[in-house]
């Protein structure tokens, strides 16, 4: 077998256990995987985001009580990861999204480390490693398109996710977490 043929087949079982993934997924980040994959976070018509939401068991105006998407004029967008509330609490959103959750992991892994997102992956629960997994998905769509902003974004918090794991343990075992050193 060549090289090529098994980059082939190793790719396509890729596809295929992450395409499984999406069953794990909510109807709204769903919706939004499938927007990104098509439109990134442009905009995108409103009649299109419809028929997705309809086929993804949501609607435009519940992505919009989520805090994901923005629709004005016939448009409908992917809110930017800046563009979230930072008033965000994960305990009192009344519609919790592995999609939102995902992007508040990743902002607060640029803005506060590892121990930031490891106090608010103790908050989540189980719904952080699933986060993490979307992340991974990410990751791999966006390197396929050649978005590597965004390809780093995902896959820094995919890579850094053991260690985050450690430190949300210990977050949650009432202990101070430490990040470790090098040196």
């Amino acid at each position: 077998m060549s090289v090529r043929t098994a980059l082939t087949l190793i790719n396509q079982t890729l596809d295929e256990v992450l395409a499984e993934q999406e069953g794990e997924f909510d109807g709204d980040t769903r919706w939004a995987l499938a927007w990104f994959e098509q439109f990134g976070m442009n905009e995108g018509p409103f009649g299109e985001a419809d028929v997705l939401s309809r086929a993804k068991n949501t609607s435009v105006d519940g992505l919009e009580q989520a805090g994901i998407v923005k629709a004005h004029g016939g448009k409908v967008r992917l809110l930017s990861r800046k563009e979230l509330s930072r008033e965000w609490d994960p305990v009192s959103d009344k519609r919790l999204t592995v999609w939102e959750v995902t992007q508040h992991l990743i902002r607060t892994l640029e803005e506060k480390g590892e121990i930031g997102v490891a106090e608010l992956v103790a908050e989540l629960g189980g719904i952080g490693e699933t986060a993490k997994d979307l992340a991974y998905r990410l990751f791999t769509l966006c390197e396929k398109k050649g978005w590597a902003k965004e390809a780093l974004a995902y896959n820094s918090l995919a890579v850094a996710w053991p260690e985050i794991s450690r430190l949300a343990f210990s977050t949650t075992r009432d202990e101070k977490p430490e990040q470790g050193n090098l040196f």
